[in-house]
């Protein structure tokens, strides 16, 4: 009969909180929680299949072993290579390392906003800025519990933490906004992991595909340009502000209102820039009939700035994350994290929906 050789040294890919130990340990990986696992086999044979178990129960159908662990412990990993002649096994010992971890956001990677009341505000810029500074300034906001805003349609953050948010198969996390009950503008909430281990979100995106994500008044890969105003305008009340056109043919303008009166285009940014994205259509309702009193009603669930935080209906599953072409993926976990403003709508004198962000919660360790 055929024999199935396995080279079993094992290439490990390093990520915070995991080694792999020396020959005289009694487990052969140690590894923090809530921190990826990577092991990649070495095996003689190009024609093979190949299972993973823990604890008997089968994770992945795959060579290369990519894994999480939510709970501190100790782990047995079975890795399993089959020909149609022949079958070999090799066994691990892994123990997980209880760890403490930062339950907020712990890094702003981008923070792009489109043109908007709060911008050059929360956070605050000068002629001086740079996109760097201002993922400084985002960050640091953040780091605190204060607000950055994110403008009109398209505007964005990107940021991560200190450890893997781990998917439960129920609510996994929310994202902090200021949302109310009377006053939503909720933002798209995209979803990455590292799947090359290179710490930056560089990795393929998905989409938490909320209750509208389906709907025939979503416009996906919509698109939005807007345009640097060559003068600020007399009236601190201007409908006409900063002109935007997009790939549907349509042109508008965000207004200014007089509560804010500085410069709405972000004044690090060019004379003109493009944002993409899945656009949502919602109805502002005048409930006063007098324009006093508006109501920018939430959506169902799935999105940012939505709902008020202790709402549970802010909180986020993210087995709700679809690919590129709108399919369902099953996820681990994330590291990186992108919301953006989701509404292109103006409320009067509310001022463009724009999205708020105040925070993060893994809802993994809420007590």
């Amino acid at each position: 009969m055929y024999k199935l050789f396995l080279f079993f040294s094992l290439f490990f890919l390093l990520t915070a909180g995991c080694n792999k130990v020396g020959d005289n340990d009694v487990h052969d990986f140690v590894c923090d929680k809530m921190q990826w696992l990577r092991i990649q086999p070495e095996v003689d044979t190009g024609d093979a299949e190949y299972s993973w178990l823990l604890d008997g129960d089968k994770i992945a159908d795959t060579k290369d072993l990519f894994h999480v662990f939510a709970q501190a412990g100790v782990y047995i990993l079975k890795f399993i290579a089959k020909t149609e002649t022949a079958e070999a096994t090799k066994t691990y010992s892994v123990k997980v390392n209880e760890k403490a971890y930062i339950n907020d956001i712990t890094r702003v990677f981008e923070y792009f906003p489109a043109p908007g009341q709060f911008i050059n505000k929360i956070p605050e810029a000068t002629v001086d800025d740079t996109p760097e500074t201002m993922r400084q300034k985002a960050e640091d906001a953040l780091a605190v519990g204060f607000m950055i805003g994110l403008g009109g349609f398209g505007g964005y953050v990107v940021f991560g933490f200190d450890h893997v948010v781990v998917n439960r198969h129920n609510a996994d996390f929310t994202v902090l906004g200021n949302a109310i009950t009377t006053w939503a503008e909720p933002g798209v909430i995209m979803v990455s992991f590292d799947s090359n281990g290179n710490g930056l979100p560089d990795d393929e995106w998905y989409e938490i595909a909320g209750s509208e994500y389906n709907k025939p008044t979503t416009i996906k890969n919509y698109e939005i340009t807007y345009y640097k105003p060559e003068t600020e305008p007399d009236n601190p009340n201007e409908p006409n502000y900063i002109r935007w056109t997009d790939n549907q043919g349509q042109t508008g303008f965000i207004s200014k209102n007089a509560a804010h009166s500085q410069t709405y285009y972000p004044l690090w940014k060019a004379d003109s820039y493009t944002l993409r994205g899945t656009l949502m259509e919602t109805d502002i309702i005048d409930q006063s009939g007098n324009g006093s009193f508006l109501v920018s009603s939430p959506f169902e669930w799935g999105y940012a700035d939505n709902w008020a935080n202790n709402d549970s209906r802010a909180q986020i599953d993210i087995d709700w994350a679809v690919d590129k072409n709108g399919e369902p993926v099953k996820l681990k976990g994330i590291d990186f994290v992108k919301v953006y403003t989701a509404i292109r709508s103006e409320g009067g004198w509310m001022g463009e929906i724009s999205t708020e962000l105040t925070g993060f919660v893994d809802l993994n360790l809420v007590d």
